[in-house]
Parts: structure tokens; C-alpha cells; sequence
């Protein structure tokens, strides 16, 4: 019997539509430079001149989420604001525990870590104004990539304002101030909407489960509950993926990062590129070892014999390696990024179908014991493109699979060439 087969359309699930942010938002930002000079040559002391502040030479660089945007006027209480930032302080002055699993914080130098410190920290307070450490723009600015790598969770700030002080010549002080998109009570309120969402989507793992078993739950929580919409209101920030369920890349990646770090695990967001288009994926630490993952790519639609699409978890990037993430993937230089060389945490040698080697019979009875269960699709992965093309040119050309899957009339195959995974899609009507 001639086995009717299909290769089938798969079409990437990307974020070319998508105008990326780093974390919790800055690249697309409109810069917008403001300068405003003025003379008071009586002043002599910082005190004097923080006072007399919209007399002095008034630099801001703003970046704005956009530019239409107004910003909100409602702030915390006092008490409320004590209560989030004072917390902070408190943990931070004992040390640097408080960050021991942040990733990208552990990368800075002292200076940029303290700036880190009194960024975050007036985020998570949402203060209108703080003085900083710092009068260096590039230290702000590279504390302020790590905050939002580091936190996929601050969906209620977009950017920030930065406002330099002299005196004469010299440069005296820094102020930073946040630009928040909602205040702070619609912040409350919608924080606890999605710890609800959250909660829910969480009610099948365990901190207690081993790490590969909950970046695996979250990879395909994900991709399940949430579709890919370019159009999606607030799509690069978690209240997009959490509340909508319609999200682009930057939501995935914060999203992914935010319920891996509630599991306890370490996770960070990456922005850079994936086939020449902007992009947002992560990084997590599995058993002390880290891996790649890009939940977005995750989530892949093929055209089916009906030529409608249909949506599956794409397993290929799930806890790859930095050669393989590489083939594709190009991040930019925010900051450093390891050398991710393990693939004890990989999906396909976890489950068993990965094949270092030509071996027929054991992948035919991969094959096999997925058509007997009735799945809708399994997937297999080998080492390198010469076996990968035995087991396109055995299973799929010359149609062996129909002696490892009874009475299989037809089926769709994916390809990825560059993973050289192999997915079989079948039909069991």
C-alpha cells in the first residue's frame, strides 16, 4: 500500500511584526533629547542646586514607549511606598544575597550593581524621582538593561527620564525618574488579576518537580494558553500573556521568565535577532547548567491537508545548547551571555528520541509507540545532517514507516534543517 504523504507548510511562529524591547521595554523608545540652559552664577552647593533645579543646565534623555503617552499622575502612599522599597533596602544593606539569582546582575561591576539596586528599587516603589550614585548616562543605562532583563514581572513602567545637574561646568548629580503607564493603584489591581491567571496556569507543577519538569510545564503552558498576536494590546509586557492570552515575543520571554522564576528557577530575557528579524527569548539555569529557550518558537502553526492551520508545541527549542540557539538566534551585546554547552536538559534527550547514530529500528519504535497511543505528532532529533537525511530518505521517501505504524495511511512530516529535528504529524482517521 502507497502511503499518502505530505510535507507540510510550517510556519514560524516570529516576532517580525513585533517592535522589540529589551525586558521590560526600551529599544523601540522614541529618544527624544531636552535641553534647557539657564545662568545663576550665586549657586555654590549641591543643595543649592538641586533646589534651584529647572535654573540649572537641564539635560533629560527620555525614552518613551510612546510618545502620546501621559504620564499618571497617582502615586503610592508614603506607607505603601515605605513598604516595598524599605524592604529592599533592608535585604540589600545585609549584602548582596538579595541578588544572588539575578543573573544579569551578578554580571555588573560595583558601581552599575548600586545603580541596579536604586533602580529597581524605585520601580518596585514607583517613585516619581530618586537621586542616583551615578552621573554616568552609560552606567544608568546599562543598570537599567539588567533591571529589565532580570525582572519579566514590571509591566507598569515604560522607559524612564534622566535629569543631570552642574554647576558651571561641573557635572554634580543624576536624578532617575520612571515612567509609569498606569498608577499605582490600576498597578495593584491588575497585579492581582494576574496572580489569579497565574495560579491557574501553575496548578499542574510543583517547586517540589525536578527543574527540566518545570521549564518543560511552562514551555508548554505557554504555548497552549497563549496565541501569537501581533495586535495584542500590551504585548510586551506579561498583562498581554497572562490577562489576554494574545501576545508577540517580548511577552513570551517575560512571561517565561516570570513563572520560571516563581518555580525557582534562574531565568533571563534575551533580545537580539532570529532570522534577521528582531527577537526575544531566554536563558534559564537547569540543574546548574544553562540552556536556551524560545517559548515563542514553541508555539508553530502548520497548514494541514485542509489548508487550515493548526497549532502544536515545537519541542526544537526547548533547553538547547549555544550552538544550536546560534544557528538561528543572534543576541545583541547587553550583556554577556555563557557558554551553554550541556544537553543532559534537552527535550529530545530526555524523552528519549534523540539518536547519536543510524539505528532504524529505534526510531521506528519511537514511531511506533506514538501511533499506538494515538498521538497527534512526535518528533525526533539526530545528531548530525547525514543521519538526519537517512531518516528523511528510510521513513518518509522510501515509506518504511508504515512498517512501524499499522495501517497508517497518510501523514505530514516538518522539517528543521538547522536542528535537524524531524516531526511527524499524523492523521488517525
Amino acid at each position: 500500500m502507497e502511503i499518502r504523504i505530505r510535507k507540510a507548510l510550517l510556519v514560524w511562529i516570529l516576532a517580525w511584526a513585533a517592535i522589540l524591547l529589551p525586558g521590560c521595554g526600551l529599544a523601540d523608545r522614541v529618544l527624544e533629547l531636552k535641553t534647557e540652559v539657564s545662568q545663576n552664577k550665586e549657586e555654590t552647593s549641591r543643595a543649592s542646586a538641586v533646589e534651584k533645579k529647572r535654573k540649572n543646565k537641564k539635560i533629560e534623555n527620555e525614552i518613551v514607549k510612546n510618545t502620546e503617552e501621559e504620564k499618571q499622575d497617582t502615586k503610592p502612599t508614603e506607607t505603601e511606598e515605605a513598604n516595598d522599597t524599605d524592604r529592599v533596602n533592608d535585604i540589600f544593606a545585609e549584602g548582596e544575597d538579595l541578588y544572588a539569582d539575578y543573573y544579569v546582575y551578578q554580571t555588573l561591576d560595583d558601581e552599575t550593581k548600586q545603580v541596579y539596586h536604586e533602580v529597581l528599587t524605585a520601580i518596585l516603589g514607583q517613585q516619581e524621582e530618586v537621586e542616583l550614585s551615578t552621573t554616568d548616562v552609560d552606567v544608568l543605562e546599562e543598570a537599567y538593561k539588567a533591571v529589565c532583563a532580570d525582572n519579566g514581572g514590571l509591566f507598569w513602567t515604560s522607559g524612564y527620564v534622566y535629569t543631570q545637574y552642574t554647576r558651571g561646568k561641573e557635572l554634580i548629580g543624576m536624578d532617575f525618574t520612571p515612567k509609569y503607564t498606569m498608577d499605582y493603584e490600576a498597578r495593584v489591581q491588575t497585579q492581582q488579576q494576574i496572580d489569579a491567571s497565574v495560579q491557574e496556569l501553575l496548578a499542574g507543577i510543583s517547586t517540589t518537580n525536578s527543574d527540566y519538569e518545570k521549564a518543560k510545564y511552562v514551555f508548554e503552558i505557554l504555548v497552549q494558553n497563549v496565541d501569537y498576536d501581533a495586535s495584542a494590546e500590551n504585548n510586551q509586557n506579561i498583562i498581554s500573556t497572562f490577562l489576554n492570552r494574545a501576545t508577540v515575543c517580548q511577552g513570551y520571554a517575560c512571561a517565561t521568565q516570570y513563572l520560571l522564576r516563581l518555580l525557582g528557577i534562574q531565568s533571563v530575557i534575551v533580545t537580539g535577532n532570529a532570522n534577521g528579524e528582531s527577537h526575544a527569548w531566554n536563558l534559564a539555569r537547569l540543574d546548574n547548567n544553562y540552556y536556551f529557550m524560545d517559548t515563542t518558537w514553541g508555539n508553530s502553526r502548520y497548514l494541514d491537508s485542509s489548508s487550515q492551520m493548526e497549532k502544536y508545541v515545537n519541542y526544537n527549542y526547548l533547553a538547547v545548547t549555544s550552538d544550536e540557539i546560534g544557528r538561528t538566534h543572534l543576541p545583541d551585546d547587553t550583556f554577556p551571555l555563557p557558554d551553554c554547552t550541556s544537553t543532559d536538559n534537552n527535550y529530545f534527550i530526555r524523552e528519549n528520541r534523540y539518536f547519536a547514530q543510524w539505528d532504524p529500528g529505534a526510531v521506528g519504535a519511537v514511531l511506533r509507540e506514538a501511533w499506538d497511543a494515538g498521538a497527534e505528532s512526535v518528533a525526533v532529533k539526530f545528531s548530525t545532517p547525514q543521519i538526519y537525511g537517512e531518516a528523511l530518505n528510510y521513513f518518509i521517501k522510501e515509506q518504511h514507516i508504515a512498517e512501524y505504524c499499522e495501517g497508517i495511511s497518510s501523514i505530514y512530516y516538518l522539517e528543521d534543517k538547522e536542528l535537524y529535528v524531524l516531526t511527524f504529524r499524523f492523521s488517525h482517521g
